[in-house]
This record gives structure tokens, sequence and C-alpha cells, in this order.
């Protein structure tokens, strides 16, 4: 408990799996949760492998005037959605990272700009993403030299959760330290530029807003999350975290359907 009782000046919350529920709900607790740090003057930010569109239904109910960080740190956006910043993924690593994807018969997506780019409608977590994010895919018959060029972040899609991990560790080697691969679902791998990360967007919020890492809590449930737990003062992970994942957190808060964002807050931050 004692690591729950320092200073916080930021929250930095992870979206799926932690801030909403397994049905994408952001629940009243959690609502009154963010509203009763805004009281406190505790600032809040969200952050996401989501592209930023994807996490404006989220802004204004929250009330967030931090800047977002979509696709793990690749984007930056103002609460109205204009970019600030913007890192894109060097044109041989996306074509490289897009092979093995398909050589560990994972299926492919590639965010450039604002548009989701697929190959297949049909493919796994098309529709689910579709409902979460709330707007649509463009299919594409390939992903040509200039979507690569101008692209984001990539996405390697599987329920083969096996598959799905061992393409993270071939990734990992063979890119190195050229980009940033790592699962934010069991069931998505995202590759972004090798400075996209949420240990990234922690370092930029503490720069942007002057908070010190020192004064900024943590809190997600997946691996990606993990080097923004190591850079804060404070960090949380959820009930439905992995072990590991819990293991590299100060504190473990409830699963994300069973409020446990909410009962974080309010336990470890605002003290109730």
């Amino acid at each position: 408990m004692a690591d729950a009782l320092r200073k916080v000046s930021l929250l930095l919350a992870d979206v799926d799996g932690t801030l909403v529920t397994r049905d994408k709900v952001l629940t009243e607790r959690a609502l009154k949760a963010v509203h009763g740090l805004h009281d406190r003057g505790i600032r809040f930010a969200i952050t996401s492998g989501r592209p930023p569109k994807g996490m404006a239904m989220l802004i204004a109910p929250l009330a967030i005037d931090t800047p977002v960080a979509g696709f793990n740190g690749g984007l930056f956006v103002h609460p109205d959605l204009s970019i600030i910043d913007e890192k894109l993924l060097p044109f041989e690593v996306a074509k490289q990272a897009l092979d093995l994807i398909a050589s560990h018969g994972l299926d492919g997506w590639v965010y450039a700009g604002n548009d989701w780019l697929i190959r297949d409608s049909k493919a796994p977590h098309v529709d689910r993403e579709g409902r979460t994010v709330q707007f649509e895919p463009k299919v594409v018959k390939a992903f040509d030299d200039q979507m690569l060029s101008r692209t984001v972040k990539i996405v390697g899609v599987s329920d083969d959760l096996d598959r799905v991990r061992q393409c993270e560790a071939d990734v990992q080697k063979a890119l190195g330290s050229r980009a940033t691969a790592a699962r934010s679902q069991p069931y998505y791998l995202d590759v972004t530029h090798r400075d996209a990360n949420k240990g990234f967007v922690l370092d930029y919020l503490s720069r942007e807003l002057s908070i010190p890492a020192s004064e900024i809590a943590t809190i997600g449930d997946q691996p990606n999350d993990v080097l923004m737990f190591r850079r804060s003062g404070l960090s949380i992970a959820m009930g439905n975290a992995s072990e590991d994942v819990q293991r590299q957190a100060n504190v473990v808060t409830d699963s994300y359907d069973d409020e446990g964002f909410g009962k974080a807050v309010e336990r470890f931050l605002l003290h109730e």
C-alpha cells in the first residue's frame, strides 16, 4: 500500500481490457472515478493500440484535455483529433513485418494516416474491431508501396494464440531495434515505429505536461503496458492481466468485468 500513497499528478490508462469492459463499455463507476480525478486536480490521459478515431467516443465523456496517444504512441492528437505528432514505420520495416506476419499464418492489417486497410472483410476480428472503433476499414487487393510508405501501425491477427505469441518473438528478433512489436491483445500483434510504445507515451506526456514520471500512475493489462509500468511512479495491473504482467506492477486491481478500473482509482488514487 505504501506505493499507492505517493503523489500522483497524472493517470495514464490503457483502454481495452482496462478502462472499458469486455463488451467495450465505459461503466458509470469508471466515468465517476475519472471525474473524481479531475476534482482532485489529477490529470487523465489514455493510450491504446487503437487509432485515435477509435477513441473519439471516450474524449468528451471523460473530459480529456491531454494529448491522446493512438497506435501505442505512433500518433498523438489533440482532443479534437488534430495531429500533433506522427511516427511512420520505415518502408522496409513495414514490408518485412507484413511478410513475417503472413509466414506465420496471421492476417495482416495496415493503418496509414486515418485509414484502416485490410484485404479480407471476413477475416477474424474485423467485425468486432469495427464495432469497437466505430468506423469501417477499407478493403484493398494488396498493400502497395504507397500504403507502406505512410504506415503508422501493422497488426497481425489470429485466433491461434500460440501462433501470435511465436510471431511476436520472431518479429522482435528479426526487426530488433528497428521497430516495436508487442501483443496488445492475445490475438493482436502490433508493430509500430521503434519509438512508438507505451513507455515513450509516458515520457512524451511527462515532458509535454511538465509532470515528473515519478508523479505519473499507469494502469493496464497487456505485455505492451509493462514499458509504461517501468517508467511510472505507480503501476497498476488489471486482475485480468497475466501473472507475468501482474508481477511487473506495483499493485493489482480487480478484472475489467468487475469494475477493476474504477476500484483502482478509488483505492489507490482517491484513497476512498
